[in-house]
């Protein structure tokens, strides 16, 4: 997928988000609170989860393409007093920044998705961590009723990180063939195609970009895409959190078969 973020820029927006996580735990009225977008855990939870995530990627870049390190869940547990969880947090970052600034982006990485479209490099791999680095920041200001919407950034890469990265995929889409279309309001537009070969991502002209009958005439000469089977507009913050789950897809302008993103968000193809 072309427009991604730059490596110093990825890296930077890392250790943005993860200050913004760190931020809204540490005035988070207890630790115990329950995540709403993440039901089965606490505010505590999930700031372990971030932390022993983060530094397991860490470990896993060092130990460069072969496979996951061994060791990557080894090192000091999470700790249950707020101010060290919230160095530990930070040490946990700064991990995952150092191992993949001495890697470069370029690097190959043991990745989980080896049949998508995104490339096993270290590169990819940040581009990953920034996701979900910034949607565990937004469960943490949902659990303190103050969510605040992914940077235009990150979102915007998101978008396309996610159809790249967790949808696309050789395994077959067990239903008919179709096209879904995802439209951020903020001018990009990505293209998700489904069949028996599987489902690939593609940039579209976003629209209003190109003249009606322009876009009629590179259709019908096979050199621009049909018509979607369904479409999604929001702003790219909202995209990417209704990828992942965290709002319903009616809160995005929904056109077309509203089945389809049903059926995407219950399609679990294997890896």
């Amino acid at each position: 997928m072309d427009e991604t973020l730059e490596f110093p820029v990825l890296l930077r927006l890392i250790d943005e988000r993860s200050t913004a996580f760190r931020a809204a735990v540490a005035s988070a009225p207890s630790l115990d609170v329950r995540v709403p977008t993440c039901p089965e855990w606490t505010l505590f939870d999930l700031a372990q989860h971030l932390g022993e995530g983060r530094r397991s990627w860490a470990a896993t870049i060092t130990a460069g393409p072969a496979a996951p390190a061994k060791s990557a869940s080894e090192g000091p547990a999470a700790p249950w007093e707020r101010e060290a969880l919230l160095a530990w947090s930070a040490a946990s970052t700064q991990q995952l920044l150092d191992a993949l600034r001495e890697a470069g982006p370029d690097r190959g990485c043991w990745t989980w998705w080896g049949a998508s479209q995104s490339p096993q490099t270290c590169g990819a791999v940040a581009r990953h961590q920034l996701q979900e680095i910034a949607v565990h920041t937004y469960d943490a200001q949902v659990t303190l009723g103050a969510p605040q919407p992914l940077p235009d950034e990150a979102a915007l890469d998101g978008v396309d990180e996610f159809l790249s990265t967790c949808c696309a995929t050789t395994e077959p889409w067990p239903h008919e063939p179709a096209a879904v279309d995802f439209h951020a309001i903020e001018g990009r537009s990505w293209r998700l195609s489904l069949s028996a070969d599987g489902a690939r991502a593609s940039r579209l002209p976003a629209p209003g970009t190109m003249p009606a009958t322009a876009t009629a005439t590179a259709t019908a000469a096979g050199e621009g895409p049909g018509p979607a089977d369904a479409s999604a507009r929001g702003t790219a913050s909202e995209l990417v959190l209704v990828l992942y789950g965290r709002i319903p897809v009616d809160s995005l302008k929904v056109d077309g078969d509203r089945r389809l993103f049903d059926l995407l968000q219950a399609w679990e193809p294997e890896e």
